[in-house]
């Protein structure tokens, strides 16, 4: 059963992120291209990071 956004607009919660996956690979590929740093998080380290074009990550907090 869906909520009532769902239901008025016909999109189903899968759909809905399938949709928001893709529009976040899209922007990323977009940002490589451009040579613009793409943010990512480090689930093994619990951190955020930046990784720029050349393959670097800068993390959260560091100077």
């Amino acid at each position: 059963m869906g909520n009532e956004l769902d239901s008025m607009c016909g999109i189903s919660d899968e759909e809905l992120t399938e949709r928001f996956k893709e529009a976040i690979r899209i922007d990323n590929e977009m940002k490589k291209i451009k040579g613009a740093p793409i943010a990512g998080y480090d689930t093994k380290g619990k951190q955020a990071y930046l990784e720029y074009a050349d393959g670097r990550r800068r993390y959260a907090g560091e100077e």
